[in-house]
């Protein structure tokens, strides 16, 4: 089974977590942490994530921001056996890989994250339409 840990600095892995509620229903395999709002720590999460998993099953760690803390420390657990760690998620990354049910290969994990990135755009209006909302404007 792939197992998904998702940290972020403040609510991010919370409010990801919270639109993947809304648009795919429950997702067990993903547990989130937000760092940095109590007392809680990183690593005692992941610590507890990690008993959790079992002798063949894959994991997937994602965090915010590549260089960051959160990062830094999710990096320090790439020690264990099938843990790969992607940095700089969205939320297109996270739907793309928790809707799949199969063992995610390096050459799918390459594949999800280059369409997130095609997510990532600045959305201009067509030259000849205005939003509806704003014909009297114009």
């Amino acid at each position: 089974m792939t197992k998904f840990f998702l940290s972020s600095h403040g609510h991010l892995a919370s409010g990801m977590s919270s639109a993947l509620d809304i648009l795919l229903g429950m997702h067990e395999r993903l547990i989130y942490f937000d760092a940095y709002v109590d007392e809680e720590s990183l690593n005692d999460a992941l610590d507890d994530f990690f008993v959790g998993v079992e002798e063949g099953d894959q994991v997937i760690l994602l965090s915010d921001m590549y260089g960051g803390s959160v990062n830094s420390t999710m990096y320090t657990y790439l020690k264990h056996p099938n843990t790969t760690l992607v940095a700089g998620v969205n939320l297109a990354l996270v739907i793309g890989l928790v809707i799949l049910e199969e063992h995610i290969t390096r050459e799918m994990l390459e594949q999800i994250i280059e369409q997130s990135r095609e997510a990532i755009r600045i959305v201009d209006l067509e030259k000849d339409e205005k939003p509806e909302d704003t014909e009297d404007l114009f």
